[in-house]
C-alpha cells in the first residue's frame, strides 16, 4: 500500500535510534509533526473523511497521541484490539506541538520542576497537557530501554482537533496490516516503518519541560 508518510526499513532505521534515554521519535518538518491514534471505525473513518474530529469523538476526555509509529502498535496490537481497529497518522502544525510540550504536567512527580508533590498534583489535574514517559517497544512488543512519549490532552489543547490544529489525517490502517503480517511471521527485514528520528523543539522551555534527553 502506498501511504503519504515517508517510510523505511524497520532494521535501517533502528541502527539510527537511541538504545536509551528519552527521545522524542517522531516524523517531521518545519511545518507539522506526526502522531498516531488508533481508533474504533465510526470515529477513525470519519476523521479520515472529514479532515477533524467529529461525530462521536469526545471532546469531554483526555485524548492520547503518540509520536512513535511502534509505540503505538505496540498499544493497538498492530490494530488488532477492540476499539482501536482504525489507525490514524495525524499531521499536527508544529506550532501546536510545540505548544503542547511547552504545558505538558508530567504524570510522574519531578523534584526539579516543582517543590513539592501537593503543587506538582496540582498543577497536574488542572492541566490540559498530560505527558508520560513509557518504554519503546520492537515490533514484537519487547521493551525497549529507550523510553516514548505519549501525550494526553483535553479542554483547550483538544480543542485544535476540531480542525485548526491539523494538517492532515490519513487512515494508515491498510499498511498497519500488511506490516503486521510481516511481523507474525518474523520477516523484519522486509519490514518497513514509518520514517522517524530525533525530534528535539526549537524551544528551550519545552526541552527543560518534557524532560528531554539531549
Amino acid at each position: 500500500m502506498n501511504i503519504g508518510l515517508k517510510i523505511d526499513n524497520y532494521e535501517n532505521q533502528k541502527e539510527r535510534w537511541p538504545i536509551e534515554g528519552q527521545h522524542i521519535l517522531a516524523q517531521y518538518n518545519d511545518e507539522y509533526v506526526v502522531v498516531y491514534q488508533a481508533y474504533r471505525p465510526a470515529i477513525g473513518l470519519f476523521a479520515a473523511e472529514h479532515q477533524y474530529f467529529g461525530g462521536e469523538f469526545s471532546y469531554t476526555r483526555m485524548s492520547w497521541i503518540k509520536t512513535n509509529f511502534l509505540w503505538m502498535m505496540y498499544r493497538s496490537g498492530w490494530g488488532t484490539k477492540e476499539g482501536q481497529e482504525v489507525t490514524l497518522a495525524i499531521k499536527l502544525k508544529a506550532s501546536y506541538f510545540r505548544a503542547i510540550l511547552e504545558n505538558a504536567v508530567e504524570s510522574r512527580f519531578q523534584p526539579d520542576k516543582f517543590a513539592d508533590m501537593a503543587i506538582w498534583k496540582q498543577h497536574m489535574y488542572s492541566s490540559d497537557v498530560r505527558l508520560q514517559w513509557d518504554p519503546d517497544h520492537s515490533p514484537n512488543g519487547d521493551k525497549e530501554v529507550r523510553r516514548a512519549v505519549q501525550l494526553g490532552l483535553r479542554g483547550e489543547f483538544l480543542t485544535p482537533f476540531k480542525g485548526d490544529g491539523i494538517l492532515e489525517i490519513e487512515d494508515i490502517s491498510q499498511f498497519v496490516s500488511e506490516q503486521r503480517e510481516l511481523v507474525l511471521s518474523g520477516d523484519y527485514g522486509n519490514l518497513y516503518t514509518p520514517l522517524e528520528s530525533v525530534y528535539v523543539p526549537d524551544s528551550e522551555k519545552a526541552i527543560f519541560n518534557i524532560g528531554l534527553t539531549i
